[in-house]
């Protein structure tokens, strides 16, 4: 299982590896974690994910070009960095031992080229896994200029994705993604991948995860869950798709301020690690447009990103959460299964064509509230309906103790989504392939 982000790594896609590989032994096979050493990293590490990892788990670590020598040519992504260390500890290790299969994650994209390479070598099937797409809005509608429009670079990194992506989807042997949408869309523009296997395998969250947070209990950094206010939540990025969505939440709290100023003045939200950033003075995303709606004075916003586990106890510790998705309908967010962990009430505003939808729609009640929107219906259209959940929400705080992880669907679980790619893996490798480990 190739992955350059795994703990103590902070950024988001560190998870996917480290909630798979470790349940993986139970349905019969054993992975081995390749993946980069902590000190080529260039955000923030956190020590304590790094104990969230099992010491029976197999991980082994390759040194990466320095992002200090590279990026005075534009260049810091890790997969083009860690591509020579990765590629050379991966064969070392399918020389040395008998592996039966070859997982390998992006993002970073780049890492997936591993696939044809190493499968001109070695007799290996090779899934490749989607955490999110290769080629997206990304270039295409969205970049950094300041507008978050489209920029030069971004659109040379998609011109590049388009010709790099089918290289590696014609040497899968199967492909796995967190949303259905991204595998119809990676067939879209690869027409040969639809004969290939393929399964749609949520990121999905662990309880364990949870129960270590409890047995170090802290207070978060950013309100006091006892002072008898209504906190709502937002941890993770604010995606450039998402900002209308934003939008219309915040318009709702807007029309809370006008018709309900009982619950308007226990009400405060919190938006936090919205940039996706580990430095001081990461740009904010929210503050601006809570000011131009006239709530800024109830709205904070930290844009740093913080530790995982610093997002699990203010997740554990808010009065509800809030998730909101973009106009892209494959969106499917990685915070939706700790959310639910977390046992704590839920605003969710998603396009209806997200996987969220479907998932939450099935729980939706009184303490998960689902406000969905469409291509033809934008999320602007839905402040009122955002609105009445919020009220609704702070109404019934409380009585509400914990809720969320007792409804959550069992296929959600880290373990089970293990075995569903496990299955995936029994019928790549085949039973005239598989070793005897």
């Amino acid at each position: 299982m190739i992955t350059p982000h795994f703990p103590p790594d902070s950024n988001a896609g560190t998870h996917r590896v480290r909630l798979l590989a470790p349940h993986l032994p139970r349905h019969g096979w054993l992975p081995t974690v390749l993946t980069v050493d902590p000190a080529y990293y260039e955000g923030v590490l956190d020590p304590r994910l790094l104990e969230l990892v099992p010491p029976t788990l197999h991980v082994e670590r390759v040194k990466a070009i320095p992002a200090r020598v590279v990026r005075p040519f534009g260049v810091g992504d890790l997969g083009l960095r860690s591509l020579g260390g990765l590629y050379s500890r991966a064969a070392e290790l399918l020389r040395r031992e008998k592996y039966d299969a070859l997982f390998i994650t992006i993002y970073p994209a780049y890492t997936a080229l591993l696939g044809p390479m190493l499968k001109r070598r070695f007799p290996i099937p090779f899934v490749l896994d989607y955490q999110d797409p290769w080629v997206g809005s990304w270039g295409k509608t969205v970049g950094a200029r300041d507008d978050r429009g489209a920029d030069l670079k971004s659109r040379i990194s998609r011109f590049i994705a388009m010709r790099l992506e089918p290289r590696a989807v014609r040497a899968a042997d199967a492909i796995t993604a967190v949303s259905s949408k991204t595998i119809e869309e990676v067939v879209e523009r690869n027409p040969d991948a639809g004969r290939l296997p393929s399964l749609t395998i949520p990121v999905g969250g662990d309880v364990s995860d949870f129960d270590a947070l409890r047995k170090r209990p802290a207070k978060n950094g950013f309100f006091d869950p006892d002072d008898g206010l209504f906190h709502l939540c937002y941890v993770g990025t604010l995606l450039p798709l998402g900002v209308e969505t934003l939008r219309a939440v915040l318009s709702g709290i807007a029309a809370i301020r006008d018709s309900r100023p009982d619950i308007y003045s226990r009400l405060r939200l919190h938006f936090i690690g919205t940039s996706n950033e580990r430095r001081d003075g990461a740009a904010p995303r929210v503050r601006g447009l809570a000011e131009e709606l006239g709530v800024g004075g109830i709205v904070s916003e930290e844009p740093m990103r913080i530790d995982y586990t610093d997002a699990l106890t203010v997740q554990v510790q808010a009065s509800a959460l809030l998730l909101m998705g973009s106009s892209e309908h494959h969106y499917t967010a990685s915070k939706l299964y700790p959310a639910m962990l977390a046992q704590r009430p839920v605003l969710a505003v998603y396009h209806r064509a997200s996987s969220v939808s479907s998932i939450l729609g099935s729980h939706s009640g009184e303490l998960i509230r689902l406000v969905q929107f469409g291509d033809h219906d934008p999320a602007g259209h839905h402040s009122a309906e955002i609105a009445d959940a919020v009220v609704s929400l702070v109404e019934r705080s409380g009585d509400v103790h914990e809720t969320g992880a007792s409804s959550m669907d069992d296929s959600l679980a880290a373990a089970n989504i293990a075995g569903a790619l496990a299955n995936l893996l029994d019928n790549v490798s085949g039973p005239a392939m598989k070793g005897e480990h």
